[in-house]
């Protein structure tokens, strides 16, 4: 987003601002294209932001099983046939590091979460779970799949919907040493903030594409009764994942097609990351590196939330096993 032309700015602008110009783009590719792909063997991966979604993604990826939202149908992602075919941008494989400066280098063929443009849409929309199914084939469609992966940390509000949506798909909710993820969201959210004091398009951008976990646009998954507020203090983040992950357990409870998967374990066990690859139906084993993001941390925090979310994280790993 730093190396976007002004050109392209202002058609992201154009095609992401107006709600109105979402929702035409769905409706001319709905009505021109008529996916028959009625497959439901897709994967949804969903935890809070720093959990080690993206990785995931990229590993489940690379079985080129499926079919994501990719970098090159920005900005009209609700339109991504067409978009291919009005599109005159020459799409380049060339590797640079995303904003975050975490190490995670992508491409314009690389797969992002930007699904969350279409619930922002339709999120009010009495019919949106059978236009959700209608997107999703139509994602499929674009790029010969009949497999579906999703990575949209923002689903994490909304685990039930997708299941009840598509029953026969695997839900994944990555989760994390809750001291070394409350460190990385405070970190992230602190960069962001001063990025887009720099930039005002970063803000734009991120507000445009649904990224509320952090930055300036942040809005707490969950914001009532909170005993720590201040958003530039860590136990604030520290007690949003409490309070989001023992939600995801209450789901994950009643709802067997939802799966936990630990990012210290995905980093260090080659037989945990096949175990993976099984729950995702994925029967070709391959090998992906991944790497364990792991810093010291100085932060004064509250010992009653440390014993809190480390219990909480021991419990996660007994059900997940």
């Amino acid at each position: 987003m730093n190396n976007y032309s002004w050109l392209h700015q202002k058609l992201h602008h154009v095609a992401l601002s107006s709600q109105y110009m979402r929702e035409i783009t769905f409706d001319v590719e709905n009505s021109l294209i008529s996916p028959n792909n009625k497959n439901e063997n897709h994967v949804f991966i969903s935890g809070l932001a720093r959990s080690g979604s993206t990785i995931l993604l990229n590993a489940l990826y690379k079985s080129n099983e499926f079919s994501s939202l990719t970098y090159k149908d920005m900005p009209f992602v609700l339109a991504p046939n067409l978009w291919s075919r009005l599109s005159f941008h020459k799409h380049s494989n060339k590797l640079s590091e995303r904003a975050h400066a975490d190490g995670i280098e992508i491409s314009e063929n690389s797969p992002e979460a930007f699904e969350e443009i279409f619930w922002m849409t339709f999120y009010r929309d009495s019919n949106n779970k059978k236009k959700f199914k209608n997107y999703v084939e139509l994602i499929n469609h674009k790029y010969s799949k009949k497999r579906y992966l999703s990575k949209n940390n923002q689903n994490i509000r909304r685990l039930e919907l997708i299941s009840n949506i598509f029953p026969n798909s695997k839900i994944l909710i990555p989760y994390r040493n809750p001291i070394q993820h409350a460190h990385s969201l405070y970190y992230q959210h602190q960069k962001f903030i001063e990025e887009s004091k720099k930039d005002i398009f970063i803000s734009k951008y991120m507000k445009w594409l649904g990224h509320t976990e952090f930055g300036a646009n942040y809005v707490p998954i969950i914001n009532k009764n909170l005993h720590y507020e201040d958003d530039l203090n860590i136990n604030h983040w520290l007690e949003q994942w409490y309070l989001i992950y023992k939600n995801c357990i209450q789901t994950f409870k009643k709802k067997r097609n939802i799966h936990f998967i630990c990012y210290e374990k995905l980093c260090n066990s080659k037989e945990y990351w096949f175990d993976i690859l099984k729950i995702a139906n994925i029967m070709d084993s391959y090998d992906y590196e991944f790497k364990e993001s792991h810093k010291d941390i100085s932060h004064v925090i509250n010992n009653n939330i440390i014993k809190k979310t480390l219990a909480l994280y021991k419990e996660i790993t007994c059900l997940a096993s």
